[in-house]
């Protein structure tokens, strides 16, 4: 058997209480014998019981220790003489402590198993706990950033302009709103065709003739915020090496629109 099926079984706990068969018990000592990790665990476990047994320990009856004093008494004042009643009387008692014992210890077995089942029932409950309050948070946290997104597009300080593409993608478009009150730019990427694992598109703004990063455009996002430049004069998109560029490559500008002053 495999160090998981032994622990998860309870056969050690068999073991422990001596229930096993001669060739069960054997089978456990080889396997206690030839694996340090679980040797370790068995002692953990001997000593777990052991320490429940102390906490848990039941008082004998007080007339248990009078009688088992009284015996000693007689067979050391009548030395050789046995009292064949106090003898069976002894072993009675004992048998019942020995039967306490033996109770008390299954019962600390239950409880150790239903502690067991307990915490582990407690686990799931909190993973799946976690597992809500991670969704909530990712709901509230994409509900958070499309109302924001919606007053831009919705503001009247919002122009929106439509990036067709040309030859090199003609069934892309991009719709993009642009609020200088604010600063923003927000762009709709739905209609953006799909490019190859090495390409990406990046977006440009024309500044005096000089074209100025706005950033690369995630086609996985449906809307997508890039950076405002000022005194942009047009805006620009092209098909870059995976990463983006620091320059445009002019002969991959697959679509560019002029804005408003």
């Amino acid at each position: 058997m495999k160090r998981k099926d032994i622990i998860e079984s309870g056969i050690l706990e068999q073991y422990l209480l001596g229930e096993l068969d001669s060739s069960k018990k054997l089978e456990i000592e080889n396997a206690l014998n030839s694996d340090t990790e679980l040797k370790n665990y068995f002692n953990e476990l001997e000593e777990t019981f052991e320490q429940l047994g102390q906490e848990n320990a039941i008082k004998p009856p007080l007339d248990v220790k009078t009688n088992l004093l009284k015996s000693i008494k007689n067979n050391s004042t009548e030395e050789t003489i046995i009292n064949d009643t106090k003898s069976f009387e002894l072993k009675t008692l004992l048998t019942i402590a020995a039967s306490i014992a033996a109770i008390l210890l299954i019962g600390i077995l239950w409880t150790y198993s239903e502690l067991n089942t307990t915490k582990k029932e407690l686990q799931i409950v909190e993973d799946k706990n976690q597992i809500l309050i991670d969704d909530l948070n990712s709901v509230t946290e994409n509900l958070e950033t499309t109302t924001k997104w919606l007053k831009q597009i919705i503001s009247p300080n919002s122009r929106q302009y439509v990036l067709i593409g040309n030859k090199l993608s003609p069934n892309s478009k991009v719709i993009s709103y642009v609020n200088n009150v604010d600063k923003s730019v927000v762009i709709n990427t739905k209609e953006l065709a799909k490019l190859n694992a090495n390409q990406d598109y990046q977006m440009w703004a024309d500044v005096e003739g000089e074209m100025i990063n706005m950033g690369i455009i995630d086609t996985s996002k449906e809307l997508l915020a890039m950076t405002y430049i000022h005194n942009a004069e047009s805006l620009n998109i092209t098909i870059e090496p995976k990463g983006g560029n620091d320059h445009p490559t002019v002969s991959k500008l697959i679509s560019n629109v002029y804005l408003e002053p």
